[in-house]
């Protein structure tokens, strides 16, 4: 590591989240209600298939524990 280089300190770190924050949170909007259908729906169908995926691995593991 070269002596001249710069290593920001904390403050510096923190000072530069806080900008880029500022500058996503300006740039955000309100999403439409088809919009927002659309993101709730997929989100459903998500959590849907986790709790399926669980549903069947758990299935499996009390069958092999029934097995062996």
């Amino acid at each position: 590591m070269e002596a001249n280089q710069f290593k920001p300190t904390m403050k510096t770190r923190l000072e530069s989240f806080f900008l880029q924050s500022k500058r996503v949170w300006l740039l955000l909007k309100k999403p439409s209600m088809e919009e927002f259908k659309a993101i709730a729906g997929v989100s459903a169908i998500g959590i849907l298939a986790l709790g399926a995926i669980g549903f069947i691995i758990a299935d499996l593991i009390k069958l092999i524990g029934k097995v062996f």
